[in-house]
């Protein structure tokens, strides 16, 4: 099992806009439909991953409870479905409905929008505020397959509490480890 880190997009940085195929839905959904009054959290994600397999429970808890609060949840998998059909949007489509995901699952064929965000791994979060402007990038927390660590969310619920309470995030941001995004 590969062990990529994030690549720390910097802090302050404008996210990219896309427009991709919403995997569920079958429709083309752009980032300004889908960011979030307050803040908006882009996942980087695939079907296979383990590390993305142990946490997806508490994505898609972390997802529902703050939704309601007024922030966006966009999930995009760039991997190359060629050599990783399980990667494919058909399959995206079956994974999102068996895990439960209540945001949109975007298929980035080009990969353009990985490589516009430095994306490197599964799972990869970034979390934008009201302005688009990146204030937390990194790991859901320290769990990791196999280290016996809980998954609690703990590293993007706190990122995600400072933005609603309009307080900097002055706790340290730790890349995300996750397997490597499937290049072609």
């Amino acid at each position: 099992m590969a062990r990529t880190p994030s690549n720390m997009l910097p802090l302050g940085t404008k996210a990219p806009g896309f427009s991709l195929i919403d995997t569920i839905s079958n429709s083309t959904l752009n980032l300004n439909q889908l960011r979030g009054e307050i803040g908006t959290v882009i996942m980087f994600i695939c079907n296979h991953c383990p590390f993305v397999i142990h946490v997806n429970p508490e994505i898609v808890s972390i997802a529902n409870t703050y939704t309601e609060k007024g922030i966006g949840f966009v999930a995009i998998s760039s991997n190359d479905v060629l050599n990783y059909p399980q990667d494919s949007p058909e399959n995206m489509r079956l994974h999102a409905k068996q895990e439960h995901y209540s945001f949109p699952y975007l298929y980035d064929e080009t990969q353009n929008i990985a490589k516009a965000y430095h994306a490197a791994c599964t799972p990869d979060f970034y979390t934008f505020d009201e302005n688009l402007k990146l204030v937390y990038r990194g790991q859901l927390d320290n769990s990791r397959p196999g280290n016996g660590l809980p998954v609690t969310g703990k590293d993007l619920r706190h990122a995600l509490d400072c933005l609603l309470e309009n307080k900097e995030n002055k706790q340290l941001q730790k890349p995300s480890i996750g397997c490597n995004i499937k290049w072609k």
